[in-house]
C-alpha cells in the first residue's frame, strides 16, 4: 500500500511514490471515485519512455475514457498486469493493488514539483 500521505500528486490526479530513483504511479482515490466503475486500462509497455504531463495510458469506465498523464519522466520498468486483467482493482485499491506502473525517473526533481497530499486535497475537490 502506497500511503497517499507520502505520495506526490499531479493536478491531473495521478500520484507518484518514489523509492530511490524509481517511482510507482497510479491515479488518486479521488479520481477513481470520479471516474467510477473502471472497466479497461491500457498501460505502456516496459521499456517505454514517458514524459511528465504527457498521456501514456488510457483508463475507461462505464461513463467515459480518460488519458493517464505521466506524473514524472523516465523509463517504464514494470507494469501492473493485474489491473489489465482486473481493472476493478483500481476502484478497490487506488493506492495499493491498483497501481499502474513503475518509472525509473530521468528527472527526479520533477517529483518535488508535484503537490504533497495536503495541497492535493485542497485542490482536488475544486
Amino acid at each position: 500500500m502506497y500511503d497517499e500521505k507520502n505520495c506526490r500528486f499531479a493536478k491531473s490526479h495521478e500520484w507518484a511514490f518514489a523509492e530511490g530513483d524509481v517511482a510507482t504511479v497510479g491515479i488518486s482515490d479521488y479520481a477513481q471515485k470520479e471516474i467510477s466503475d473502471i472497466v479497461f486500462v491500457e498501460l505502456p509497455k516496459a521499456g517505454a519512455q514517458v514524459e511528465q504531463g504527457k498521456p501514456c495510458a488510457v483508463i475507461e469506465s462505464v461513463k467515459a475514457a480518460a488519458d493517464f498523464f505521466a506524473p514524472v519522466s523516465g523509463e517504464v520498468v514494470a507494469v501492473n498486469d493485474a489491473i489489465v486483467d482486473n481493472p476493478a482493482l483500481v476502484n478497490q485499491s487506488a493506492h495499493g493493488e491498483g497501481w499502474f506502473f513503475k518509472i525509473k525517473m530521468s528527472k527526479p526533481a520533477e517529483l518535488e514539483a508535484l503537490m504533497d497530499f495536503a495541497a492535493y486535497q485542497s485542490t482536488a475537490a475544486h
